[in-house]
């Protein structure tokens, strides 16, 4: 333990330090130990978070509804069939194609905190509305409406934890943010349980499932106001000042916590502290290192979200397909969604001893397999249990690449680089919608789960072939 000055206190001493800069910031940041100030920042933005995966996931467990409602087909006798069950997954991933393509360079000019709250009130209000429409047109329109916010805040939370957090507990920290996310599954899927087959005060069940999503507008000021802006991003924008105090706040608070002084940053290198800063320019991701980066990760996730939302999305449906009544299948959904939260408690224990490239291979070979075996099985006792390995298995390849694709690019353009590429996964869901139903209709289930082990395989190749290493880099290392 070091000793003070006669007179002098932590708070005099780092007021005296002159502004830091954007190195020394991460460097201060990346020797934080895990403590309780920490993980209470994570588990307030994953709180926000809960509610853009209960908006995210509710698109599978309402769709028995609004086919019983008459306001959809399961199927549609042409490709793109607007009265289908499809159009309503395509219009949700519209949404998120949008918000990911167009407008999460926000959360780089206006800051991570700002961006975080706006989306959150955007798709809250956006899907109250949604619950009110009386037509397949209005609901595909304001699902829509509403993906463009969820699509901002899904970037949002990955950029913005991963700048809050030291690079010894990324992985860790990204698997706990899923683990609070993906209790929202299992919720979705009870509520769905309960009201899809009932209509409680005249009001399709449908609509209360989605109603309850919106609850999170009434908590975005409450989260914005105990979670500070983003130190790396504030340091790299010029604002060194505000940044220092960020994180000396934190500081303090892990030091009051832990009842011992942090240990001293290393020094930044006379080159880092000097750099000037620079502008996000979009040219920039096809400049290396990231060209290579930027490729590898528009092919994966053109692939990933086939295999990932084509069973999640889908998972009432292919059930009621395998000869499962809805009620049963909404219950059997039910057992599939609650294994959800697993994947990150193993994530927890694993996602900073594995590489984390290594991680995302092995969960999409477990899809691919996985979801071959549930084709073939007509038993519900094995239906559920291959269900649960395949949600496992992509939970898990969840928590590896949002902690991943955040990681290759810099500050100054983390949540444009990571929105462009994760844009593409958006474009190829709002499709897997069409695909699958297509699918399910000429070849079944086998045919949907043929689409989807092919789509693995591309995964696999893509970041087991191409991607960089990150697992224990700081960001500033891995970027440059």
């Amino acid at each position: 333990m070091s000793s003070l000055p006669v007179g002098a206190t932590h708070e005099s001493l780092r007021e005296a330090v002159p502004p830091a800069s954007a190195a020394q910031i991460n460097a201060r940041i990346d020797r934080l130990p895990a403590a309780r100030a920490v993980w209470t920042l994570v588990l307030l933005i994953a709180t926000g978070g809960w509610f853009e995966f209960y908006d995210l996931f509710f698109t599978a467990y309402v769709g028995p509804g609004l086919v019983k409602s008459g306001l959809y087909s399961t199927t549609t006798a042409s490709f793109f069939g607007f009265s289908g069950l499809g159009a309503f997954v395509a219009a949700s991933f519209a949404g998120l194609f949008i918000g990911t393509f167009c407008f999460t360079g926000l959360a780089d000019r206006y800051g991570r905190r700002t961006m975080f709250t706006a989306s959150l009130l955007w798709y809250s209000a956006a899907t109250c509305v949604m619950a009110l429409q009386t037509s397949a047109p209005a609901i595909n329109l304001w699902r829509l409406i509403a993906g463009i916010g969820v699509g901002i805040e899904l970037v949002t939370i990955d950029t913005y934890v991963s700048e809050l957090v030291p690079k010894h507990m990324r992985g860790r920290a990204f698997a706990f943010v899923h683990l609070v996310q993906y209790t929202a599954v299992p919720t979705v899927a009870l509520l769905a349980w309960w009201f899809v087959p009932r209509a409680p005060l005249g009001f399709d069940g449908w609509r209360w499932v989605v109603m309850f999503g919106a609850a999170g507008a009434l908590i975005a000021w409450a989260i914005r106001r105990n979670v500070p802006e983003s130190a790396r991003w504030l340091a790299q924008r010029g604002r060194h000042d505000e940044a220092a105090r960020v994180l000396a706040t934190l500081e303090a608070k892990i030091e009051a916590q832990t009842g011992r002084l942090l240990p001293a940053p290393p020094l930044a290198t006379e080159s880092a502290t000097a750099a000037p800063l620079r502008k996000a320019r979009f040219s920039e991701i096809w400049q290396p290192p990231y060209r290579r980066r930027t490729i590898t990760l528009l092919v994966f996730n053109l692939f990933q979200a086939i295999g990932f939302y084509g069973f999640a999305s889908w998972v009432p449906t292919l059930l009621v397909s395998k000869g499962v009544t809805i009620t049963h299948s909404l219950l059997y959904a039910f057992v599939i969604a609650a294994s959800n939260p697993f994947g990150p408690l193993i994530g927890m224990a694993i996602a900073d001893r594995i590489e984390r490239k290594t991680l995302i291979v092995l969960s999409a070979l477990a899809i691919a397999v996985f979801g071959s075996l549930f084709a073939m099985q007509t038993s519900p006792v094995m239906l559920m249990v291959l269900g649960v390995l395949i949600t496992l298995g992509g939970t898990l390849l969840s928590v590896g690449y949002h902690a991943y694709q955040v990681e290759l690019f810099p500050t100054r353009m983390r949540a444009t680089a990571v929105g462009f590429v994760y844009s593409m996964s958006r474009l190829s869901a709002m499709f897997s919608g069409f695909m699958i139903a297509f699918a399910l209709r000429h070849f079944g289930v086998p045919g949907v789960f043929a689409l989807i082990t092919g789509a693995m395989v591309a995964v696999m190749a893509a970041i087991g072939l191409f991607g960089p290493r990150t697992n224990n880099r700081s960001l500033d290392d891995i970027s440059h």
